[in-house]
This record gives structure tokens, C-alpha cells and sequence, in this order.
């Protein structure tokens, strides 16, 4: 009867287990989409600088939202093609009123149809500038996009007319509505699990590479899963029950608590020539996705799964030589 009434017990709880798990699932799911929801065609829309609020981009509307393909697209032709594709290697340019989507950049054109910029620098539409060499874009530098209030790099120019924002620089908002500040740590692990949980949907890609756009890799990241709650004690600034697992009896003993959807990721940092071989083993693997961005948004990541890694237990910070961490969404 005992042995019964227990095993009644074991199922009830590996019920609510599999339904809070099934919704913090679909909650994963709805965070994939923030991003795209937000840019519409025909819906008036409005860039900031993330970091300062500063508008990038002013009252824009878009007649057509594009998705580019992937970042390796064109070696993927040339391994599954028997002919090479005569446009493998071109670059895609939006024309007038177009978004391109791409897995961690916008791209813009920024000419209006009554004027073409003759100045060989160009600004957007609210000011902020690029600095680009008198006859052509070959100095990396100098097609930065860079924020006119607080400096920060906000993206790249492509081509004459045409601008790079990467996703994690700008804020896009309806016109509606008016910029709300988000601290930079939670924006930053934000867009980067939107980013991890589309392509790992879409493309069954689980292992990732962090490229700054000086082309020099940062971070290895392997995803293990996206169904993780985490609990953490808030204002507590260093403790060993900070992060509670999902199914882990665990509490923090004191404080108020806060709880999170998460990814838990492995992960190796690759600054240095630190894990070069295995960096160059995974640039090689057709099946490893690369992520681009800023190189200053590859340190603040990089610090940031620092700090997560740190926060848990000693036993719990190392998974086959990679070191733990969980990104917040």
C-alpha cells in the first residue's frame, strides 16, 4: 500500500516535471520570435542606440522584411551542388524600403529616393556617422558605425548607401511606443539566446563560434539545453545557492528571489590563442554555426559567462574540459 501510494506520488510530480517544462518550452519559443515581431512591413518603426537611447534610425517604414540566408550559405552550395552557383559569392543589397534580415545584423539603405549622398561620408538619417576613406571602404575602421552621443559602434557600411546594424546595438521600436532603457547584461544575453534558440530550431545547429567583426574568434559555445529555470537571489552579490537548477530543491536561504527562463551552455574563451586548435577545428566543421559581432559585445558576453560560471558551485563549473554557464532570456 506504502509502495503504491509513493509511486502515485513519483508520477503526479513527473507530471507537473513534463508540464512545466513543456511551458517554459513554449516560453523559449515566443522569445525567438521578439526580434522579427518587431520589424513589420508597412508598421512604422524607430532605431535607438541600445547603450545610450540616442535615435539611430527615425520613424522608418519598411515595405519589405527579408531573411537572409546564413552567414555560410554560399560554402554550403558549393559542398551540395554538383555546378557552382553564379551567385553564391554576390552581396545581397536592399534597395529602397527594404529590412534584410540577417542571424545577427540589419540590413539598411539609407538613401532616399530624392536624394543620393555625393559626400563620400555617410550619415544616417539621425546623425550618426561613418568615416569612410575618400575613394573606397577598404580600411575596417573606417566603416564603423558609430553611436554620435556615446561612441559606441553601432554597426558597419557594407556598400555606398547600404549600413550593417547588428542586433545587439540597436533598440527597435513602434512609434507608439518610446524607449525604455534595459541594462546592458540582460539585453546582451537577450538577443544572444534568441539567436542560439532560432538556429538551433531552425538549422538543428548546436554548436556556435563568436566572431567579432575584426574576424577574430572569442567564444566557443556549445548549447546544451533550453528548458532551464533559473532562480537567483537578488542583491546577493556572491554565493554558491545564487543559481538554482530547475528540479533542484534548492533556495536560496534568505533575500528575495528571481527567476528566469535560461540556456545552459558550455563554453571555451578563444582570446589569447587560448583552445586555438579547437578553435580551428570547429572553423573547419560544417556542422559549427558562426555568430558575428561587435568585438566589444564578444568581451561583454564573454565576461558575462565569466560571472555565471563563477556564481555556481566549484562542481558544477566544468562539463568535459568546457566550462559551464547559463544565459538568461
Amino acid at each position: 500500500m506504502a509502495a503504491a501510494f509513493v509511486m502515485e506520488i513519483r508520477r503526479a510530480t513527473q507530471s507537473a516535471l513534463l508540464v512545466v517544462r513543456l511551458i517554459y518550452f513554449l516560453l523559449s519559443i515566443d522569445v525567438v520570435f521578439t526580434l522579427r515581431e518587431s520589424l513589420k512591413p508597412n508598421k512604422n518603426c524607430i532605431f535607438y542606440c541600445q547603450s545610450c537611447g540616442d535615435i539611430v534610425v527615425n520613424d522608418r517604414k519598411f515595405l519589405r522584411v527579408l531573411p537572409l540566408p546564413s552567414e555560410n550559405w554560399s560554402d554550403l552550395v558549393e559542398e551540395w551542388c554538383c555546378h557552382p552557383d553564379p551567385f553564391a559569392r554576390r552581396t545581397l543589397h536592399p534597395q529602397h524600403g527594404d529590412c534584410f534580415v540577417g542571424d545577427t545584423f540589419l540590413l539598411l539603405n539609407l538613401r532616399k529616393e530624392s536624394h543620393v549622398p555625393e559626400s563620400p561620408v555617410c550619415c544616417s538619417e539621425a546623425g550618426h556617422h561613418v568615416s569612410q576613406s575618400d575613394s573606397n571602404l577598404k580600411s575596417k575602421e573606417n566603416t564603423r558605425v558609430i553611436c554620435k552621443r556615446c561612441k559606441t559602434m553601432l554597426g558597419e557600411t557594407v556598400s555606398s548607401g547600404t549600413i550593417k546594424y547588428y542586433v545587439t546595438e540597436v533598440v527597435i521600436q513602434s512609434t507608439e511606443g518610446g524607449f525604455s532603457p534595459t541594462p546592458r547584461s540582460q539585453f546582451v544575453q537577450s538577443i544572444v539566446t534568441q539567436c542560439l534558440l532560432e538556429l538551433s530550431s531552425a538549422k538543428s545547429t548546436f554548436r556556435f563560434t563568436i566572431k567579432g567583426d575584426n574576424g577574430k574568434t572569442y567564444i566557443l559555445i556549445w548549447l546544451l539545453n533550453s528548458d532551464t529555470l533559473l532562480v537567483e537571489s537578488l542583491g546577493s552579490s556572491s554565493s554558491h545557492s545564487d543559481f538554482t537548477l530547475f528540479g533542484d530543491i534548492l533556495t536560496p536561504s534568505s533575500g528575495p528571489v528571481g527567476s528566469w527562463n535560461a540556456l545552459k551552455v558550455l563554453y571555451q574563451p578563444c582570446i589569447q590563442c587560448r583552445n586555438k586548435e579547437l578553435a580551428d577545428a570547429w572553423e573547419d566543421d560544417m556542422g559549427v554555426h558562426p555568430l558575428k559581432f561587435p568585438s566589444e559585445t564578444c568581451l561583454e558576453l564573454l565576461l558575462i559567462l565569466g560571472r555565471s560560471t563563477t556564481s555556481l558551485p566549484p562542481s558544477l563549473r566544468c562539463m568535459n574540459s568546457f566550462q559551464v554557464a547559463f544565459l538568461k532570456m
